[in-house]
């Protein structure tokens, strides 16, 4: 790869790392129930997704039962890591819902050895605790009745959610299409959530559709397909690392159109959880 196109291709891997980051400020924007974002967000992504499978003759056969019970427990976790993060947008505010998530890569590292036969490295317990001390400096008070604390904690939520999910998918990563395995996904959760249709008020839709079509499109469709496609050109550390900037673009994104100003004990304890990723990243390159 010469110089220009590793150039092109950095590019196109920090401008999937902004739309991802778009979810920040959009789910904390939109004014809708949270399950009710995320059946449209689903649904959405579902049609472009299939589009996007028939476009590239993407095989969209499922081998066999086993794997068709990975990809609903798959996309029940991917439910509730993205219900429980709107959550955590909503009661706190866009720089605590996306540094709480960001704890994911840690809580892999601690998790992996559950699901393979991998060692616990006790890096990854001092890493722990780092992430520990990054979220009590983030919370203000450790008061259950705080929307601050209900926010981390239902940003860690999400955060286990993704990273069992991860874990759940790991294996199949190489049997299956990346697009295929999100579009099953994103179509179990929209029949799974449509019950919520006629429980909870969906007539916001008329005025905030526009902001739902650049959550499917630019956040999922766009940003999650671009990602996923870097990694044919990085190491998987390399785009982690810089995958874990989200949280920066969504804290810029969400002061200049949210007017949200992070406080000194965001950006301490942010940093400090932000670090713990960026070495889990550099050590995993090395390995």
């Amino acid at each position: 790869m010469n110089e220009k196109s590793h150039l092109n291709h950095l590019l196109l891997l920090i401008f999937a790392t902004v739309c991802l980051s778009t979810s920040g400020p959009l789910g904390k924007f939109i004014d809708m129930p949270t399950p009710v974002i995320i059946w449209w967000r689903s649904i959405l992504a579902t049609i472009i997704l299939f589009l996007f499978c028939v476009f590239k003759g993407i095989n969209l056969k499922i081998n066999n039962k086993t794997d068709r019970f990975t990809f609903f427990i798959a996309a029940l976790l991917m439910g509730g890591h993205w219900i429980s993060y709107f959550y955590a947008l909503k009661l706190s505010n866009v720089a605590i819902g996306m540094i709480s998530l960001f704890t994911f890569p840690v809580i892999i590292a601690l998790l992996e050895p559950f699901f393979s036969k991998t060692k616990l490295d006790p890096i990854h317990i001092i890493l722990g605790l780092m992430v520990l001390l990054g979220i009590y400096i983030l919370a203000p008070e450790f008061n259950l009745e705080s929307n601050q604390l209900q926010g981390i904690l239902f940003g860690i939520l999400s955060a286990t959610c993704y990273a069992l999910r991860i874990l759940l998918l790991k294996g199949h990563i190489a049997k299956y299409n990346g697009t295929m395995l999100m579009f099953y996904q994103v179509l179990i959760l929209t029949v799974v959530l449509a019950p919520i249709l006629y429980f909870m008020d969906t007539s916001n839709i008329k005025t905030q559709y526009p902001y739902v079509l650049l959550l499917a499109i630019v956040t999922t469709a766009i940003g999650h397909t671009m990602f996923v496609n870097s990694l044919k050109y990085f190491k998987a550390s390399t785009a982690s690392i810089i995958g874990s900037t989200q949280p920066v673009f969504g804290i810029i994104i969400a002061f200049f159109f949210l007017n949200e100003i992070p406080t000194i004990h965001t950006f301490a304890g942010g940093g400090l959880i932000l670090a713990t990723v960026v070495i889990e990243s550099v050590r995993s390159k090395k390995k």
